[in-house]
């Protein structure tokens, strides 16, 4: 069974471009919104919808933008963006983009 966080999510896009520089995340928002918006862009643009993935992977493939590849799945995950198995042996997209 996998766990995940709150259900309505903003559309993805808007305006995170802010917050990268040659592909790479330079800034994490404060802002609970602005966290959202980018959260949903880097769901959309780095994880495949109905694909599992392991930890390592969901690890891998946020280090293709950010090196705190930690602290961005755990927003991901309580934001309801990613889904884990209770034992995190899993994790799947659970954000439908618009």
């Amino acid at each position: 069974m996998f766990e995940s966080g709150r259900q309505e999510f903003p559309v993805a896009g808007h305006g995170v471009e802010a917050f990268f520089t040659d592909g790479r995340l330079t800034a994490v928002p404060r802002k609970p919104a602005r966290r959202a918006e980018l959260l949903a862009h880097l769901t959309k643009t780095l994880f495949e919808d109905g694909r599992e993935y392991t930890e390592r992977e969901v690890n891998d493939t946020i280090r293709t933008v950010h090196e705190d590849c930690s602290a961005l799945r755990r927003y991901l995950v309580e934001g309801g963006y990613l889904a884990r198995t209770k034992d995190g042996s899993s994790y799947h997209r659970t954000y439908e983009a618009h």
